[in-house]
């Protein structure tokens, strides 16, 4: 995860992806699924978990990642799993940003 504090988050320009771009991408992060339409697009995973305790530890990892970004996700929190969404709020749609953090999501479980 070093490359989080070498790359200025902040300044990367963001656009909305195009439909064909959205699935494009989609096909390429596995377990990740498009949700929601309009204003309340996004892409979408639920993660699974043994027990209360996992599915806080990976809340709270990707809470530290999506800080250092400054993009935050939409989180749902359950016992044993965790439904984590991602769009581009300034874009009213989906970005890159939110395919490199839905890679990021998936790499703190690898």
């Amino acid at each position: 995860m070093s490359d989080l504090a070498k790359r200025e988050w902040a300044k990367v320009p963001r656009r909305a992806l195009t439909p064909t771009e959205i699935v494009k991408r989609l096909a390429d992060r596995p377990g990740w699924k498009l949700s929601g339409d309009g204003a309340d697009v996004a892409i979408e995973r639920t993660f699974r978990f043994a027990d209360y305790f996992e599915t806080i530890a990976f809340v709270n990892a990707l809470a530290f990642v999506a800080h250092r970004i400054d993009h935050h996700p939409d989180l749902s929190v359950h016992y044993d799993r965790c439904v984590v969404r991602w769009s581009t709020h300034a874009v009213q749609g989906i970005s890159e940003t939110d395919f490199e953090c839905a890679a990021l999501a998936d790499a703190l479980l690898a």
